[in-house]
């Protein structure tokens, strides 16, 4: 009989082992499950924060595209603008009875251009040159200091659309 009582306290032992290997295994697999788990719920939300980045990106430049959608159009049409400007300003002041088409046509110009968003650069003789906003396209000496980096003219006029130069304003500086 003793025999017969040994057998069952073996099998009961390897049963409390399997039993204790088996849970390390379970615990072993649900920390794999949980380190998978977490890896995949940050490769979610990366993913997700680069899909909202992308959105807002597309939506600025579809934004900024809008806003100069026309500028190759209009910086084609400054010239022009320059032309009748120039055509008015050589016409004597007492015969420009045939000339009031041309004032329509430029002052109509002006209109569409100025709503679609185009504006004219203010500069004025005697401003401070700034590179970043003018063009120097010659330098005279200064008939006085005060003169000195200042602008003694204007040649031609700038435009922007929007907060952006299409064309810097040319002008004469001191020196």
């Amino acid at each position: 009989m003793a025999d017969k009582t040994s057998k069952p306290k073996a099998k009961a032992k390897k049963s409390s082992v399997e039993k204790k290997s088996s849970k390390v295994d379970v615990s072993k697999q649900f920390q794999e499950f949980t380190e998978s788990l977490n890896h995949e719920k940050e490769k979610y939300l990366r993913l997700f924060a680069e899909f909202e980045n992308f959105k807002k990106r597309t939506a600025r430049e579809r934004i900024e595209l809008f806003k100069t959608a026309g500028q190759e159009v209009i910086s084609a049409i400054l010239p022009i603008l320059d032309d009748f400007e120039r055509a008015i300003n050589q016409t004597p002041k007492e015969g420009r009875k045939p000339f009031e088409g041309f004032l329509l046509i430029i002052n109509k110009l002006t209109d569409v251009l100025k709503s679609n968003g185009l504006n004219i650069t203010e500069t004025k003789i005697g401003d401070t040159f700034d590179a970043e906003i003018h063009e120097a396209i010659t330098l005279i000496p200064a008939q006085d200091d005060a003169q000195k980096g200042k602008i003694i003219d204007i040649t031609e006029k700038g435009y922007q659309l929007g907060d952006k130069i299409i064309r810097f304003p040319k002008v004469v500086v001191g020196q």
